[in-house]
């Protein structure tokens, strides 16, 4: 039997909302990143198909991979904001329904633009309902502990998505073809749809100015950022167009940071930036993604081309290194309630790095085993890290500025992404033989890893002593 609770947190009118055990609240708000996070994943085994099925240029097929990510890591920034002004569950259900939408409009498509314009609104989705997940946890799960716990969880179900994604994807392309990829999406989403609306409170709206001005500064600037990182290697990376579109991303990098710090209404909160905790948090998260996404991504370059597999043996070969990441985040929940989340973040990237600065040895004669091994033993370290992160960045914003946070972590986790995947592979173009190049990538996610134990080292502090450092 279900009793009746408030919907809304906070001043004003409210609706009922349906108690759910803890397991299933927690669903209902992991859909979405089930959601997301397979779609990163299974289009780059379906792209092949795709682009045989559409008659796609190569071009074409890069703006569908890539499109979804440029779009998410654009409006997060203004998805966290919009989370503040119409109530963090409300952008949720809006951005859950416009990614299910344009799932079905990819499932679809007749042809190769309305496949990406139907990838670029996914993407567009997504940016809506990740930064406000996060805030509807926080207020779903008050108790710091149990929240510490559900984080766990929730990253595990997500990490499980990712390490499972190429998989799931190639059987489903082998089995119902490309198209199913997306169509999947529509009973998953429907489900999250319908349990977030009846079983998750949310918080009231914050009203507040609307800083137009900054999130179109914030949007060129990582618009520009990312199509300097997607098209330098296919235009030439000194030519004009990547040279006039780099100089407008700085310019509006520039200029958004004038905006930040005079405006009345900044796209960030200025009382975040006076925690380092909030700002090491977004380096590190930045850092992260560019040695996982940029290390995943070389990996199954370095299998193929390097150790002759196929892609088929390359995926099962990935498997355990990137489903060891679940492991980490359920060790999380347990270690997290004795050491919170500063201990977790500097010793898993300690080890992480270690293990992969041993990996910059590799050779042809290396094994597979030996490389697997390593990279099991710095993913673990990953899976412990990520919600770590999470966790801190949760602690310095606080639920009045959940969402913002949210979306300035992912933001910044997406740009790592697009660096880590573009920087890799210069490294790897820059070498004639592809070990040098992998030894040299290896070197790179290790200094990376480095850093972030350093910055985390320095400037993440338990909440004990942030409070003392602030008064």
């Amino acid at each position: 039997m279900t009793t009746a609770k408030s919907d809304t947190v906070g001043p004003g009118r409210t609706a009922p909302v349906r108690s759910g055990s803890a397991t299933i609240r927690l669903l209902s708000l992991a859909m979405g990143f089930v959601m997301a996070t397979l779609d990163a994943t299974v289009v780059n085994v379906a792209g092949v198909s795709i682009k045989d099925k559409l008659d796609m240029s190569l071009s074409q097929l890069t703006w569908v991979v890539d499109g979804y990510v440029l779009t998410f890591a654009a409006f997060l920034l203004l998805g966290g904001s919009l989370a503040n002004r119409v109530g963090a569950k409300k952008a949720y259900l809006w951005g859950m329904g416009t990614f299910v939408l344009a799932s079905l409009a990819c499932g679809l498509a007749p042809t190769a633009p309305v496949l990406i314009a139907a990838r670029l609104v996914q993407g567009i989705g997504a940016a809506l309902f990740m930064p406000s997940s996060l805030t509807l946890l926080v207020i779903t799960f008050p108790e710091r502990d149990e929240r510490a716990r559900m984080l766990g969880i929730w990253t595990a179900i997500v990490s499980t998505a990712t390490g499972l994604g190429p998989v799931v994807g190639g059987v489903m392309v082998e089995l119902l073809g490309w198209r199913s990829i997306f169509l999947l999406n529509l009973p998953i989403g429907l489900l999250g749809l319908v349990l977030t609306a009846r079983l998750i409170p949310g918080p009231a709206p914050v009203p507040s100015a609307s800083a137009i001005g900054g999130h179109l500064l914030g949007f060129l600037m990582l618009s520009g950022a990312c199509f300097v990182l997607i098209e330098g290697d296919s235009f030439g990376w000194t030519s004009p167009v990547v040279l006039a579109v780099a100089v407008l991303a700085v310019v509006c990098a520039a200029l958004f940071v004038l905006h930040e710090r005079r405006a009345t209404t900044p796209v960030i909160t200025r009382s975040l930036y006076r925690d380092p905790r909030f700002s090491a948090a977004n380096a590190i998260g930045f850092l992260l993604n560019l040695g996982l996404f940029g290390g995943s991504f070389m990996l199954g370059v370095y299998l193929q081309q390097g150790r002759g597999a196929s892609p088929f043996t390359a995926g099962l070969e990935l498997l355990p290194i990137m489903s060891v990441i679940l492991v980490g985040n359920l060790t999380f929940s347990k270690v997290s309630q004795k050491y919170g989340a500063r201990g977790p973040l500097i010793v898993g990237f300690c080890v992480a790095a270690v293990c992969v600065l041993a990996l910059t040895t590799v050779s042809a004669a290396t094994s597979y085993w030996f490389i697997a091994g390593l990279m099991v033993i710095a993913n673990f370290c990953v899976g412990l890290i990520v919600p770590a992160l999470t966790a801190s960045m949760m602690e310095a914003a606080g639920p009045a500025h959940a969402n913002i946070a949210g979306a300035a972590l992912n933001a910044n986790r997406q740009i790592g992404a697009l660096v880590g995947i573009a920087f890799m592979t210069v490294l790897l173009r820059a070498f004639d033989s592809i070990h040098d190049g992998a030894a040299a990538d290896f070197l790179a996610i290790g200094a990376a890893y480095a850093l972030s134990a350093l910055v985390a080292w320095r400037f993440v502090r338990s909440p004990e002593r942030a409070g003392e450092a602030a008064a």
